[in-house]
């Protein structure tokens, strides 16, 4: 028993209850970082540059104009064709992704301007069942391109996927096809695709429309592939590079043409736009050119466009790549 007892001071201190949800942790560094500065930052780390995930409704927030964005073909969704259930049904899968995300599938088709340069888009959403590709994704792909095609359009996609949807069999598998066709009209025909990969971009989607871009663009620090890292080292019993499958890796070796840090990818864009847009257009003829040495109206519809593919693609370090743009286009 104790002799004496020590009286307890009243704490000066008030303990602060800090509201949930006002700091993120970085999945790089291990950071907390102010919600609000991650948000103004377009969810770029401002400590080590780490991306982070978007959902399809922020990432047109951060690409396109204001109030620009017409959605496109918003009630197509997949139905259940294979009557497909693991723990779950398929269509229990599918109403939880329209609850989590607001989207009734894993992409957002839309008409919008980018820097007042008139665009279609197709931005996939990795927060609905893994950004995976089913038949009303596939179609809302086709559909997007061949509106863009329509109205002859630059038509620009974001791919942010894990592949081909299981629960839809050999009928997801077909999208790959489908998709790739319809990017082969737009080619046939002119209309600039750019194909922009954001972290992760796997399976079926890579293996199709995802990489056929006119221009590839990733965000840094993507991972881009067909097969994940651990079943490719399972497969090959070797030790994989260091950053394989990065986005950093691949444009080294020549399978994509820029990485564009996320606060530099509208410019860029736009730039790509013009460019690609503008080199469609027919060239005047010299006799337009008046001897004052004044260039004549139709010259001057072309003095804008005078930044070459390799000024645009300079980031990547790649003359290849655009060479390979300029030649598709005839540009001089």
């Amino acid at each position: 028993m104790a002799w004496f007892k020590k009286k307890k001071e009243p704490s000066s201190r008030k303990q602060v209850k800090i509201p949930e949800g006002l700091w993120v942790k970085c999945d790089s560094c291990k950071e907390i970082i102010y919600k609000k500065e991650l948000e103004k930052n377009l969810k770029v780390c401002p400590k080590c540059d780490y991306h982070f995930r978007l959902n399809a409704t922020e990432r047109i927030k951060y690409l396109v104009d204001d109030g620009s964005f017409e959605e496109l073909y918003p009630n197509l969704t997949s139905g259940d064709p294979l009557k497909f259930k693991d723990t779950k049904s398929y269509q229990e899968r599918i109403l939880e992704g329209q609850r989590k995300t607001g989207i009734k599938e894993a992409v957002l088709s839309g008409t919008a301007r980018v820097e007042d340069e008139p665009v279609v888009l197709a931005i996939m959403d990795f927060s609905f069942m893994g950004g995976s590709m089913g038949s009303a994704v596939g179609e809302k792909i086709v559909r997007t391109a061949e509106h863009a095609l329509e109205h002859g359009l630059p038509f620009i996609s974001v791919s942010s996927s894990g592949g081909a949807r299981m629960q839809e069999g050999i009928l997801s598998l077909m999208q790959m096809a489908k998709s790739s066709a319809a990017i082969g009209r737009l080619r046939d025909n002119g209309v600039p695709y750019i194909s922009i990969l954001a972290d992760p971009t796997f399976g079926g989607v890579t293996a199709s429309f995802a990489m056929l871009g006119d221009v590839i663009v990733a965000e840094p620090r993507s991972l881009i592939g067909f097969a994940g890292p651990r079943v490719i080292e399972q497969t090959i019993k070797q030790q994989l590079p260091e950053n394989f499958q990065r986005a950093e890796f691949l444009i080294e070796h020549g399978l994509l043409d820029m990485i564009v840090p996320r606060r530099k990818m509208k410019k860029t864009l736009s730039k790509l736009i013009r460019h690609l847009a503008g080199a469609r257009k027919p060239q005047p003829p010299a006799s337009d050119v008046s001897g004052n040495g004044h260039k004549s109206a139709d010259e001057e519809a072309y003095s804008d466009n005078d930044t070459s593919t390799e000024d645009i693609v300079a980031e990547a370090g790649h003359d290849e790549a655009a060479r390979d743009v300029e030649n598709r286009y005839n540009i001089p």
